[in-house]
């Protein structure tokens, strides 16, 4: 099975076309400088996976409509706000092998930034009268903010479960997928019933991801993001958490003591890394992120088989197969 973005694109191509279109005209301010910072986060634009996301659900339920590329901006406009969010937050510089806003305007104006593309994000929605779509993407939002906050909670004590884990990630990343899975699905006209399946279908590849992503800190792929940066910034993962699990007390009280202490200290990084992939750590994280894949697969198989199907499938094993 061939997973290039592109060819998973293709069934959607001619409307991700004009929903760039429509993406950048929601981005349009009067202010010279916003304007000028807007064209700059347009030209780093990611993969843009969460459009992808809205569009092969609508698809996959019914058919995709106004609402869809309404549902998409604002999907796109609500994680790039929380990406600029998030890099003032980490003291980030870099994202995508690009400078942050924070790097080039300071932590400010990328405040400010993040802030306009939230507010953008829900005019969108308004100005279409589409209230279904906000309502999707405002449960969305609040638990991604809770979900920040319950790890930064969790961060000062070290004291993190696996169960924990998921909670945090559920609703830090996979609340924003689960909402673009589901708003697709709801603007294609479909029952709540089927919006909710489509809900739980994104929930699990989110989960996915988020493991995927936390797999990075401990591995040799070069990913946009140094080496140990989790460790660094004291963010409990998978892969240490079951590696803490498992060793023995002194071991335990050792590397979290470490943690608490010189998280700073790349040669302490270096220890954490080595520790973790001789305890197993990988591994178990890697076969809970094929679990939620395959439970999203379960889910997915459960609608008529179609191109945007098919084309999702393949997406589901991109997301957990990519290198960055």
């Amino acid at each position: 099975m061939s997973n290039t973005l592109s060819e998973i694109k293709n069934p959607v191509q001619k409307e991700l076309v004009k929903f760039e279109t429509h993406f950048r005209e929601s981005m349009r301010s009067q202010i010279a400088l916003l304007d000028k910072i807007m064209y700059y986060v347009v030209k780093r634009k990611g993969k843009q996976i969460r459009p992808l996301l809205v569009f092969l659900s609508a698809k996959i339920c019914n058919k995709i409509t106004d609402t869809t590329y309404v549902a998409a901006s604002l999907v796109e406009l609500l994680h790039t706000a929380s990406l600029v969010h998030d890099d003032v937050v980490d003291d980030a510089v870099k994202r995508r092998g690009f400078f942050s806003i924070n790097a080039l305007w300071k932590n400010k104006i990328a405040v400010l930034v993040g802030d306009y593309l939230l507010s953008r994000g829900l005019l969108v929605a308004l100005e279409n009268n589409e209230f279904r779509t906000l309502q999707i993407f405002t449960v969305s939002v609040k638990m991604m903010v809770e979900g920040e906050l319950l790890q930064f909670e969790k961060a000062r004590k070290l004291d993190i479960k696996e169960e924990v884990y998921y909670d945090i990630i559920k609703q830090k990343t996979a609340s924003l997928i689960a909402a673009a899975c589901s708003a697709g699905s709801a603007s294609s006209g479909v029952e709540e019933d089927t919006i909710e399946k489509m809900r739980l279908f994104g929930e699990n590849i989110g989960m996915a991801f988020q493991i995927k992503d936390d797999l990075f800190d401990y591995g040799e792929d070069d990913v946009g993001k140094p080496l140990g940066i989790d460790i660094k910034e004291k963010k409990m993962t998978l892969p240490l958490i079951y590696s803490l699990q498992r060793a023995d007390s002194k071991t335990r009280k050792k590397i979290i003591n470490g943690i608490k202490k010189n998280s700073e200290d790349k040669r302490f990084a270096k220890e954490v890394i080595s520790f973790v992939q001789n305890s197993g750590g990988l591994e178990y994280a890697h076969d809970k992120m094929i679990e939620f894949q395959q439970k999203a697969i379960e889910i997915l198989h459960t609608f008529p088989s179609s191109e945007a199907r098919s084309a999702m499938e393949k997406l589901v094993y991109y997301i957990t197969a990519r290198k960055k």
